[in-house]
Formats: C-alpha cells, sequence, structure tokens
C-alpha cells in the first residue's frame, strides 16, 4: 500500500507541475455535519464539521463537552473542574487526549511529555460561545494530522465577527458563577475581537472546589478565513480544590458521603499564555496558507488515589504533586495547487509543521497536604518534531476521486533527568501513508473506502528511562525497558454517506484500527507500565434529520470491540483493554424559529467499559439527560436556563479498579474507585447585546 499511495502522489505533483499550474475551475464545497448532499471533499464518511449555529442550543456541563457533538465522543472527569477532562472516542479511553488530537485557532492543545500524562489535552480555557466552526476526523486518513491523532482529531476555530457584542451573567445552583464580555467592533480596515470571561464554582462536593477561572483573548483580523490573516492573544489562570475519584467501599460502609472526599488537599492551579498568528491566500488555482505560535504553560496538579499505602498515621500518605513549566513554539505551512491531470481535476497539498517543548521542569514529587517531602523525578526535558506531508486528491471519473496521502515525521528527544542514569537523547522517524477512495454519488449517496497509518509519540523520559527512579515501588532502581519514541497505529475504513431521504442525512462507518506494542510511561508513577499490541474495531450510525426549518433532530450510535491481540499471561489476567469504551448513544432535540422561544436537549448514553484485563469488573452504564430552554425578550436581551442531570441520575462520571488503602486498613484492598456524576442543577443565563 506504501508504494502505490506514493506512487499516486508523486504523479500528481508532477503531472501538476508540467502543467504550469494551469487555472481550473473548481468549486468547493464544505462537508458538514448538515450537508446538503453527499457530493463534495469527504474523504471518509466519519469526517465532519460542527457549526455555531450547531452548538447555540446544546446545554454544557463543561466547555470541553463541546467536542460531543463529534459523534462517538464522550467527556467526564474524575477530578476538579481545572483539570483536563477524560477523554472516549473509538473504543479507547483515551486518558486526557493520548489519541485524539486538538488544535485551536491552529495552536495545538495536547502537551507531550506532560507532567500528568501523555497527550494532555486541557480544554478549560475554551469559551463555548467564540467557537465559529470545528472540523472532526476519525482514524489516521488524514495527512495533515500526525501526533496523537490515531483515534481522531479536531480542528477548532473562533469566530472573527460576532453578530453583537455582549455582557452575559450566569448564576447556578452550587456556588456556579460566570460572567462572559465578548464583542468584535470595526478597527480600522479590520475587526477587534474580544472576550473577558469570569468563573467560580463549589460544586455538589463536601469539600467546596472553590474553582476560580479567568480567561481572556484578543484577536485582531483582517479579511476572510481564507483570504486574511489574524493575531491572538489568549491569557488563561486558574485554581482549584478537587474530589478525585473514591473507593465505593468507603462510601458504602458509611465512611464518607456520596459527595465526600478522602484527602481534602488534592487540587491544583494552571495557567497557560499564548501567541499566535495565522496567514490565508486563496486564488482560483492555489491555495497558501500558514500560521505560528508560541504558548508558555504551568500546571501543579495534586492527587492522591491510593491514599495510605505508605502510612496515614503515623507516615506521609500517599498523595504527590505533578509540575509541569513549558514553552511551546511551532508553525505550520501548506500550500495547495488546482489543476487538471489529463483531463481530470486534480488538488495537491504539500505541508511543512514544526513544534518544540522547551520543558525547564516536569516533576514527581510525594507531597502531604500539598508539601512536598520527596523528590521521585524531577526533568528538563527538550522535544522538537518537524513534519513533512503530500496529499493529492484526483477526481478519475465522474464518480470516482481518491484521496492519496504520506506523511513523515522526525522527532528528537533531550532529556536531563536527576537521576543521571535516565537522562539521555534520543532520535525517531515514521512514515505515514494514507488512501482514501470515494464512489459516487448514486441517488444522493456516496460511498468510501480508508486505509492509512498513523501514530502517537510517547513520554520522553520513557524513552530514555534505564531504571526505575520511585522510592515507593518496591523495584526502586532496578533495570526497566525504555518506551517506543513513536507507536505505529494502523486503520481501516468502510462507509457510506447518504441524503437519500428528504430531510434526513445519515452516513455509517464500519472501521478497525491496530495499534503496534509499546510501553506507556505513566505520569503518575515516574516508571513505564507495559502494554500490548492491540485491535479495536466497530461501527458508528450518525444521522441528522430536519423535518421542518425550526426543528433539528440528530442520533449517534457507535459499538466498538477493543481487545489486546498479544498478551504476557504473567502480567495480565485476559485480553480485555481496561477502560474501552463499548457503546455510546447520543440523541438530541434544538429547536428554534427564530423567534423568542428555543431550546435543546440532549440524552447521552456511556455504555460499560471492563475495568480489568479478564473482564470480571466492569463499570456500570449511564444515561443523562440535559435540557437548555431559552427566551428573547427582544433582539439585545436574551434569557436562557440549562438544567443538567434533568432526571438527577445516580450514576458515576467515571470508574477505575485498583489497589488504595484506607485509614482504618492494614493493607491494600482492590475496589472500584468512583466519581459520581453531579446531580441536577440549574444555571439561568442573562445575556445584554449592545
Amino acid at each position: 500500500m506504501k508504494r502505490a499511495i506514493l506512487g499516486l502522489t508523486l504523479g500528481a505533483l508532477a503531472a501538476l507541475a508540467h502543467a504550469g499550474g494551469a487555472e481550473v475551475a473548481t468549486e468547493v464545497v464544505e462537508v458538514t455535519a448538515q450537508r446538503a448532499d453527499p457530493a463534495g471533499d469527504a474523504a471518509a464518511a466519519s469526517e465532519g464539521s460542527v457549526s455555531a449555529g450547531q452548538l447555540e442550543n446544546r446545554p454544557l456541563l463543561r466547555p470541553a463537552e463541546v467536542l460531543e457533538a463529534v459523534p462517538g465522543l464522550i467527556i467526564s472527569q474524575h477530578s476538579g473542574d481545572g483539570k483536563a477532562n477524560q477523554y472516549y472516542l473509538r473504543g479507547f479511553n483515551l486518558d486526557h487526549g493520548t489519541d485524539f488530537a486538538v488544535t485551536l485557532m491552529g495552536m495545538p492543545v495536547n502537551m507531550p511529555t506532560h507532567a500528568h500524562g501523555q497527550g494532555y489535552a486541557d480544554l478549560q480555557f475554551l469559551i463555548p460561545e467564540l467557537v465559529g466552526r470545528m472540523q472532526y476526523r476519525k482514524g489516521p486518513y488524514g495527512a495533515a494530522v500526525g501526533d496523537f491523532a490515531a483515534a481522531g482529531s479536531a480542528s477548532i476555530d473562533y469566530v472573527r465577527k460576532l453578530g453583537d457584542s455582549f455582557a452575559e451573567l450566569t448564576g447556578g445552583s452550587y456556588g456556579y458563577r460566570r460572567a462572559l464580555l465578548a464583542g468584535s467592533p470595526q478597527a480600522d480596515d479590520g475587526r477587534l475581537l474580544y472576550a473577558l470571561e469570569a468563573t467560580g464554582y463549589n460544586g455538589p462536593w463536601v469539600l467546596p472546589e472553590g474553582l476560580a477561572k479567568l480567561n481572556g483573548l484578543l484577536r485582531y483580523s483582517q479579511g476572510s478565513q481564507d483570504n486574511g490573516w489574524s493575531l491572538a492573544a489568549l491569557a488563561y489562570q486558574a485554581k482549584w480544590s478537587s474530589t478525585d475519584q473514591v473507593p465505593e467501599r468507603a462510601i458504602d460502609d458509611g465512611l464518607i458521603p456520596r459527595y465526600g472526599n478522602i484527602d481534602p488537599t488534592d487540587g491544583g492551579q494552571t495557567r497557560r499564555t499564548s501567541l499566535s498568528g495565522e496567514w490565508s491566500e486563496k486564488a482560483q488555482n492555489r491555495w497558501t496558507r500558514a500560521n505560528a505560535f508560541v504558548i508558555d504553560y504551568r500546571l501543579d496538579l495534586w492527587s492522591d488515589f491510593t491514599f495510605c499505602t505508605l502510612g496515614c498515621e503515623p507516615g506521609p500518605g500517599d498523595q504527590f504533586e505533578q509540575a509541569d513549566r513549558r514553552k511551546v513554539y511551532g508553525f505550520n505551512a501548506a500550500r495547495s495547487w488546482y489543476g487538471d491531470l489529463a483531463g481530470r481535476t486534480a488538488e495537491v497539498t504539500l505541508g511543512l509543521q514544526s513544534r518544540y517543548d522547551d520543558i525547564g521542569n516536569v516533576g514527581l514529587y510525594t507531597t502531604t497536604a500539598r508539601r512536598r517531602w520527596g523528590t521521585v523525578s524531577q526533568d528538563k526535558v527538550q522535544e522538537a518534531s518537524l513534519s513533512l506531508y503530500g496529499e493529492s486528491r484526483i477526481e478519475w471519473q465522474e464518480k470516482f476521486r481518491s484521496i492519496a496521502g504520506l506523511r513523515e515525521d522526525f522527532y528528537g528527544f533531550d532529556v536531563v533527568s536527576d537521576t543521571a542514569r535516565n537522562s539521555g537523547r534520543a532520535r525517531a522517524s515514521i512514515a505515514s501513508p494514507k488512501l482514501a477512495l470515494v464512489f459516487g454519488p448514486w441517488d444522493r449517496t456516496e460511498y468510501y473506502a480508508n486505509a492509512g497509518y498513523g501514530f502517537h509519540s510517547n513520554d520522553a523520559r520513557g524513552v530514555t528511562l534505564k531504571v526505575d527512579p520511585d522510592y515507593r515501588d518496591p523495584g526502586y532502581g532496578a533495570a526497566l525497558a525504555a518506551s517506543t519514541p513513536l507507536v505505529r497505529a494502523k486503520g481501516y475504513e468502510l462507509g457510506v454517506r447518504s441524503a437519500i431521504v428528504p430531510r434526513l442525512k445519515t452516513s455509517l462507518a464500519l472501521w478497525r484500527l491496530d495499534l503496534a506494542s509499546e510501553l506507556v510511561f505513566q505520569g503518575d508513577a515516574g516508571t513505564t507500565a507495559p502494554s500490548f499490541p492491540s485491535r479495536r474495531s466497530g461501527i458508528e450510525w450518525a444521522n441528522s434529520w430536519t423535518p421542518w426549518a425550526a426543528l433539528t433532530v440528530d442520533a449517534d450510535l457507535a459499538s466498538s470491540r477493543a481487545r489486546y491481540t498479544f498478551i504476557d499471561p504473567g502480567q495480565v489476567p485476559g485480553t480485555y483493554i481496561p477502560g474501552s469504551i463499548g457503546k455510546t448513544a447520543s440523541i438530541g432535540l434544538a429547536a428554534d424559529s427564530g423567534g423568542k422561544w428555543s431550546g435543546g436537549m440532549r440524552l447521552r448514553y456511556f455504555g460499560r467499559r471492563p475495568l480489568i484485563e479478564d473482564n470480571s469488573v466492569r463499570s456500570p452504564s449511564s444515561t443523562l439527560v440535559n435540557l437548555r430552554a431559552g427566551y428573547r425578550a427582544d433582539r439585545q436581551l436574551r434569557l436562557s436556563l440549562d438544567v443538567l442531570n434533568l432526571f438527577n441520575r445516580k450514576v458515576s462520571d467515571i470508574d477505575y479498579y485498583y489497589a488504595s488503602q484506607l485509614r482504618n486498613e492494614t493493607a491494600p484492598v482492590n475496589d472500584l474507585h468512583t466519581h459520581p456524576a453531579e446531580p441536577r442543577s440549574f444555571r439561568l443565563s442573562l445575556r445584554l447585546g449592545f
């Protein structure tokens, strides 16, 4: 397959070069979740985009739940609201983002070699009201996306112009309060988009969360997204106390209430500031675009998942701190040519991407009540990547086109560790060919066949690791195997997208994804843990029905199967992958006639998951319903009411199974650890336009 894809790409490049860039009138058709016709530039049945209008009547508990507009994607949380969410998609517990890549205004959100987990994607700084468009892809089939995109990716862009400037105040249950000021006045020949957000929240927890979040944005732009430029500055900071997952036995035995905690000093503080710029120029026969960014980031996170295995009375307890200090620099550039290839419409894109993470400290410390008493690891890391890609789109026949791509990624890791033997340098590269074949449309129906390679990088500390630095571990000082720097993923997909039924858009995808054998660096322990080759497969069905202009109904169903394809029975008891999601469903209604009333309702089903490799312990499923009702008093004044967890379901937000030890216990106990979903709550918002 690699040779075939390479041949198609190079052949198209050569042909266009000989054609001298001949101008060809090409119609650009957006691929959206509400497409009127399947014909266009879609490369897979499972890709699409979400508009601001589709998000307007969507009730949200957390900012990152904007991503639940991606069919089959689930967002949850096992800690405080200042920490990155947990993501689930296509048979993955993606942790905080390991195999799902997210960008905002061209800037990466995922953090490699992060203190709390590889690919950590914290979207708490997202302002949902500013989202203008979100494009998503599933599977490793797009040449323009690389690291962390094996399961999928989402590219989010803010609007450049708001309909009206506005001030919005929100108050709600459990001490929720939020103020948002946003506008986009004319400034010389361009637009100045500004936003200032302040949020506070205690939550239903016995330990008040005390979330204090400040968030700001300035973006100046001229022209359009295709022909124009913009500069943006973002600043975000937050601090919070957290109620992490707790053992079920503590609740069942009456030691703590349902929303209680074990360690009242858990929590965190974080900060992210950035400066970025984008430029684009589009003509009839070419399109050139580029962006660059600088990010300054820090995090201090205090967690306690096992409580007293090191002893509590006397003893320091098991709390630990993860610290991250870094600066991120990067740029992306691409150029597309539209031309004629022997009488066939063709498009070729060449792209260059680069990123450099200068990590001044990524540390793991043992703490008691947030006071450090030991250092497990304290490293300085420099991690750089350079990526080249090419992609050709050729319309071979009226009802047959291909999209062939080739991507090459180069990585360099440089680690200076406080454990000298764990210092070192490493280099790695990986090639990722991709191919899509599209047939149709026939009767407003298109058919897709996709195959492609992808990857995710591993934590640089794991790549150079030689000995166990964790003095809490019985194996302290023992030799350990290093992680594979770049882990191969291989995916396949067959799909169909149809608009044959009037006012109904539907897509169906059958997929499979294989991950190579790897070792995974665990930020909570500072060591590597074994993993094995795996295979995930499944089916997804997404539907959008507009029975009349004022009402949209969408329904998404997904089912997947995740298994290790090879295991060491001495290390794990079975082939099930802990935390892997099986079944999900989402059903939503959005009503808006443009009159005084509007609203939306969403039902989300989060299926059962194996929590141990032999499937002997499983998490329960959960079903939640959220509601939004809006009233426009006039053009400037709007009221909205969100009711979250409408039926007050007592379900889990997330579940784990592992050993922990409470103060009254003499040894660790294997148990299910849960973070309950928040109970029914109300949030009332008043927006005044000006």
